[in-house]
């Protein structure tokens, strides 16, 4: 509901000219415009999160997507409502891009009964049937087979729909994927799988603990194609996107998109990240910003003013703080919710 605000609030505020008179294909205009907000709203709320999480009012672990926007709403722009997703536990954004409430997403986070899995499954574990999100998973590369498995619904119910099924650059090694792949291929399973490479896994980058550094190649002893994707630029990962996934609708079997991205923060709330430099992580942001790029482009090409970007992040803003509102009011889950959703 709330990232629907948003993107009507895009449209509200701006002016359908050009701000400086020049052509623009209108289409194209107001899809980099809801991609500059949707990472917006997503850069907003992972902010907030990690402020209440320094509060002590989120507990457990919790790990953020900043940096890597750009990534999960290149992708859910190439989607069609049916098509399904699922991740890992770095998981808020692609709860948003998939169009779930901000507020039920917080209240979540803070173990709230508001939360969507009733404040029982915090930040690694949400899920939402109406959206099609199949949750985050908290085990390292455990996601890949379900998701795998969701695709093989999808051919044996022929209903048409894809799979996005994201994983790091450290799930990449474990032994379920290649399984995933084989299976995948053999039955030619419509699943697109995203490998979110942000160079340093846990904490080890990726080439002190990889043999073969170019991940979209993964795929090659089973005979999935795949390629690179410069994850820090949106129209980039939505044009492989849309490639990615018509060759899956089409019935052509699964692809590999290696999403070579980068966090900002550490690998969750609780680590340092002490193996990179401060030097390094400032260049990404100053270069190479998802953001602040798509930002920069849609002055220079005149589709908004500056005026236009404060004004869109004064209405993130907005929403983000009834979400951690929202959040924080809440009440608790009763001591009766320890007895659902428990198998017999």
């Amino acid at each position: 509901m709330a990232r629907a605000e948003a993107a009507a609030a895009a449209e509200n505020d701006v002016e359908h000219r050009p701000a400086n008179g020049t052509n623009q294909d209108p289409a194209a205009a107001a899809r980099l415009k809801a991609f500059y907000r949707d990472m917006l709203l997503i850069r907003r709320f992972e902010e907030k999160a990690g402020q209440l999480y320094g509060m002590g009012l989120i507990g457990g672990f919790c790990h953020l997507y900043i940096g890597q926007e750009a990534v999960v709403v290149g992708m859910q722009a190439a989607l069609k409502p049916e098509d399904q997703v699922i991740t890992t536990y770095r998981d808020h954004g692609h709860m948003l891009a998939c169009g779930m409430d901000p507020g039920g997403v917080m209240a979540e986070l803070t173990g709230r009964a508001s939360g969507y899995s009733r404040g029982k499954g915090g930040s690694m574990h949400m899920f939402s049937k109406e959206k099609n999100f199949f949750g985050g998973h908290g085990i390292v590369g455990a996601n890949v087979p379900i998701g795998t498995g969701l695709a093989f619904a999808n051919r044996y119910k022929n209903n048409g729909a894809v799979c996005l099924t994201y994983f790091g650059d450290g799930a990449s090694n474990q032994g379920q994927v290649f399984e995933s792949f084989n299976m995948a291929e053999l039955w030619k399973l419509p699943c697109i799988y995203i490998i979110e490479n942000n160079q340093y896994a846990m904490g080890t980058a990726v080439k002190r603990s990889t043999s073969e550094v170019h991940m979209y190649k993964r795929g090659a002893a089973h005979n999935i194609p795949g390629e690179a994707v410069d994850g820090m630029d949106v129209e980039a990962v939505y044009a492989a996107g849309r490639k990615a996934v018509e060759w899956a609708r089409s019935g052509n079997g699964p692809y590999i998109l290696e999403m070579k991205t980068y966090r900002y923060r550490g690998h969750s709330m609780s680590d340092p990240a002490k193996y990179r430099t401060r030097e390094e992580v400032q260049q990404m942001r100053e270069q190479h910003d998802p953001i602040d790029t798509v930002g920069v482009r849609l002055v220079r090409d005149g589709i908004v003013r500056e005026e236009d970007l404060k004004a869109f992040d004064r209405d993130v803003r907005q929403i983000i703080n009834r979400a951690a509102e929202f959040a924080t009011e809440s009440p608790e889950p009763g001591p009766d919710e320890l007895y659902t959703d428990v198998l017999k």
